[in-house]
């Protein structure tokens, strides 16, 4: 029988395994110093469906001519797109970033405000980037379920969910506040190199006493 599920011990456990790993590119680039709201959801429109391995260098390739809205609008589509070179839809995401940078400096006279509905209201910003960057740059409580803490938390039993926007809504439920930003910044690395989608490496995963292994037919 496994021993009761405690989020707390569960996360101290993850972040020991995860050091020897790269962090979480949003948090990667935060201590590098582009900390600022518009840089964090900038970098997460760059990580849309693209590995971080990627992400990172281009987000700073990017911040290099531009981190600010009005540097931004300075760029016209295709040195953006030029710019955006090895992500994933690099013309729509330019597109994007413009209009999102038009809209802070025409709505809100250049400076993001700090607010999650606000930032939703942007196109093409959904809540993964919205709490993403909420969390990591202003520290408010944010949970940003990818897909790597959807299979997590799902693995474990502590949800039970088909979609990753139901596991947010049971996540903000269940988890402590204090644990918000935490979910995705251990659990993108955890889930990345430990508990992977195929093949998990279970037999030295130190989670293993409360996981439920929902799921896993095959691990290492």
């Amino acid at each position: 029988m496994k021993p009761d599920f405690d989020l707390n011990v569960v996360l101290a456990h993850i972040e020991t395994a995860i050091r020897p790993y790269p962090k979480a590119a949003m948090f990667d680039l935060f201590e590098r110093g582009y900390n600022t709201l518009f840089e964090q959801l900038i970098s997460c429109i760059v990580s849309i469906r693209t590995l971080d391995e990627t992400t990172i260098p281009v987000s700073l390739r990017l911040f290099e001519r531009a981190r600010t809205p009005e540097q931004l609008l300075t760029l016209d589509v295709p040195t953006l797109t030029e710019l955006l070179y090895g992500t994933t839809y690099p013309d729509q995401k330019a597109y994007t970033m413009l209009g999102i940078a038009e809209r802070i400096v025409n709505e809100f006279n250049g400076e993001l405000p700090a607010d999650y509905t606000t930032l939703t209201s942007l196109k093409g910003v959904g809540p993964k980037c919205a709490n993403l960057a909420l969390g990591v740059a202003t520290g408010q409580a944010a949970i940003s379920v990818d897909v790597h803490v959807h299979r997590v938390v799902n693995r474990w039993g502590y949800v039970h969910t088909k979609q990753p926007e139901q596991t947010l809504k049971v996540l903000e439920a269940q988890v402590p506040n204090e644990q918000w930003v935490n979910i995705n910044r251990l659990l993108m690395p955890f889930g990345k190199h430990i508990c992977t989608g195929t093949l998990p490496h279970c037999s030295t995963c130190p989670v293993l006493p409360w996981c439920e292994q929902v799921g896993v037919d095959r691990h290492r």
